[in-house]
């Protein structure tokens, strides 16, 4: 439920009231008995400051090592895997200039 605001009009006595969305905004000063006005409140927006608010803010080392070395790991085998497609290529063109 969100808090509300109020102001009233003749004391100037201001407020805030926690009551739910489908409630009627409240009309009577509890103080003078005059009539308030709802403010517009700054909203009750959620601010994240700082680390922890990711999944993987929260990665122990151990895990982060191994993901690193996995990620490493098939960097390497694509390598060697272009690499010996370059090596089948060459010996491609290798043998075709022998059989000549």
């Amino acid at each position: 439920m969100p808090t509300y605001e109020y102001e009233c009009q003749r004391c100037f006595h201001t407020f805030e009231q926690f009551q739910p969305i489908t409630a009627q905004p409240l009309k009577n000063c509890p103080k003078c008995d005059g009539p308030l006005r709802r403010l517009i409140g700054k909203g009750g927006a959620i601010i994240f400051k700082g680390s922890g608010f990711y999944a993987t803010d929260y990665r122990s080392e151990e895990y982060k090592k191994r993901a690193k070395e996995e990620s490493g790991g098939e960097k390497k085998k694509a390598e060697v895997e272009k690499d010996s497609g370059k090596a089948k290529a060459d010996s491609g063109s290798e043998s075709k200039s022998t059989k000549s």
